[in-house]
């Protein structure tokens, strides 16, 4: 579903984010990318889908290139970045509404996956407000509707978690799973390491720009936690 070859991305003043990274992500996978602040998982994330540009290696989702073929990797991929930049000016339902317009949902299809997530996520009621009246967190339950009702293959997130109370983060998890269940995949990082363990079935870990470790779950952390391994790997690679 995404396979990222060889990939680096290097910023102005020669700074090397990212150094020769490759990952596989089949279907069905929930998979967690772990690393620091400032180890290049959101430089990462942003190439995956299309917000920026890079030169070395290739990101592939479904076969496609996201260089050579930009829109249709968008059609089957959501992204949620860390900090959703929504439209303050719009209502709620407009917001969705113009998203399904974007990726051509039917009438009959958004009706009906707007009204089951916006229910899941308990803020149907608040569909009709001002997007500038909303909380953070009802924000980002705004932008995961938004990306789910296109049902997308392929999910993206940077710190999906941040900002959800503990029920809609349940309701996501549960919706990250039925995605999978279908063949679909997700790709996410975040810092709460309890989450990634309980929830993923293969990880990945980015320390300073360079994959650190990367398999299933089960075999990589074994007989310890994912934050004895993750403080191991970090310590060896310093």
């Amino acid at each position: 579903m995404l396979k990222i070859t060889h990939f680096s991305k290097i910023y102005k003043g020669n700074v090397k984010a990212v150094d020769d990274l490759s990952l596989s992500i089949l279907p069905g996978d929930i998979y967690g990318f772990i690393g620091h602040n400032g180890a290049g998982k959101s430089t990462t994330i942003r190439a995956i889908v299309g917000v920026l540009d890079f030169t070395d290696g290739d990101i592939l989702i479904d076969g496609h290139s996201i260089k050579r073929e930009p829109l249709l990797c968008k059609q089957i991929t959501a992204y949620i970045p860390d900090n959703p930049d929504l439209y303050d000016h719009l209502t709620g339902i407009q917001y969705l509404n113009f998203i399904c317009d974007i990726y051509q949902v039917s009438r009959a299809d958004r009706e009906k996956r707007i009204g089951r997530l916006g229910d899941d996520f308990e803020i149907t009621a608040d569909l009709g407000d001002s997007i500038s009246a909303y909380s953070h967190g009802m924000k980002q339950k705004l932008a995961l509707i938004s990306a789910l009702a296109h049902n997308p293959r392929l999910m993206v997130l940077d710190e999906p978690f941040v900002g959800l109370d503990p029920k809609a983060a349940l309701t996501l998890k549960n919706l990250m799973k039925e995605i999978c269940a279908s063949g679909g995949a997700i790709f996410f990082s975040t810092h709460v390491l309890d989450v990634a363990e309980k929830l993923c079935n293969k990880i990945a870990i980015i320390n300073k720009g360079r994959l650190a470790a990367s398999g299933n779950i089960g075999e990589l952390v074994r007989d310890k936690s994912l934050e004895h391994l993750f403080m191991e790997v970090a310590a060896h690679e310093q």
